[in-house]
């Protein structure tokens, strides 16, 4: 599979949920104090990442 979650500690003791496709991460989520919260970071972002709407800020 080329893309993947992972549920890892930052340097502060924290969980972080990482968004990895071919090795490169693509995105995280902010530090948790339980694995149980990065899990429902995760279920989130499966859950409601389809249908989210892409806004551009960009000046270009």
């Amino acid at each position: 599979m080329a893309h993947k979650f992972e549920i890892r500690k930052n340097k502060a003791g924290e969980f972080v949920a990482y968004f990895v496709y071919n090795s490169e991460t693509i995105f995280w989520t902010e530090g948790y104090s339980s694995k149980a919260s990065a899990k429902n970071a995760i279920d989130s972002i499966k859950k409601n990442g389809p249908d989210a709407e892409v806004i551009d800020k960009s000046d270009g």
